[in-house]
């Protein structure tokens, strides 16, 4: 019975998140109210707030539960994948992310023009919503790299300021060059700060 009723609340949530979702990206964020995204969800206006505190809680969850799906189909795809090297792995997560998102334009204008690096830690590092769990993921790539790498999360943290800074513009507007112009040069500079982050595991005797 109890699994039944939690299977209820979060038909319930996801169908809040969904509707938020539409109408965030129709509408826009300032446009659209509480009241709006529960009755387009068919859910009493009452019923929003077991969920969320208020319409930026939505926007937040939202943005971390749409970002751990990007996450996941990248995290399943490279598993799928023979690559054991720290800085392929991260590339290779990265680009299948950037593909996603260059299908999925309406997604990319609610995540930049939203996004932080706690929403991100949320989203990435936090979110169990889709069975996955990005800090274990992450620390099993740094446990396994060739090299120690020194303060990982900031090495992370550059990697994604660096491509959400960048890709919004090539995506949407093809400035300066379209996206896949941009990969060689964004790879490049993100081997880069791995490379900067890397120190030789000391030999044993």
């Amino acid at each position: 019975m109890g699994s039944k009723v939690d299977q209820n609340k979060q038909q319930k949530k996801e169908t809040l998140l969904n509707t938020a979702f539409r109408l965030f990206t129709t509408k826009g964020i300032n446009k659209t109210s509480i009241s709006e995204i529960a009755e387009a969800s068919g859910i009493a206006k009452g019923t929003f707030y077991l969920y969320f505190t208020d319409k930026y809680d939505i926007r937040n969850k939202l943005i971390a539960h749409e970002s751990g799906k990007l996450f996941k189909r990248a995290a399943d795809a490279m598993e799928r994948e023979n690559i054991t090297a720290l800085e392929e792995r991260i590339i290779f997560i990265v680009d299948h992310i950037l593909d996603q998102l260059n299908e999925n334009q309406a997604l990319l204008n609610l995540i930049n023009k939203n996004l932080s690096w706690g929403i991100f830690k949320n989203a990435l590092i936090q979110n169990t919503d889709d069975n996955v769990n990005f800090r274990n993921v992450y620390e099993q790539m740094i446990e396994e790299s060739e090299h120690c790498i020194r303060d990982p999360e900031i090495m992370l943290f550059l990697i994604v300021e660096l491509v959400s800074s960048t890709c919004y513009s090539a995506i949407l507007y093809g400035e300066p060059v379209d996206l896949k112009g941009l990969k060689p040069h964004l790879f490049e500079v993100i081997r880069s700060i791995i490379a900067a982050h890397q120190k030789p595991l000391i030999m044993q005797n």
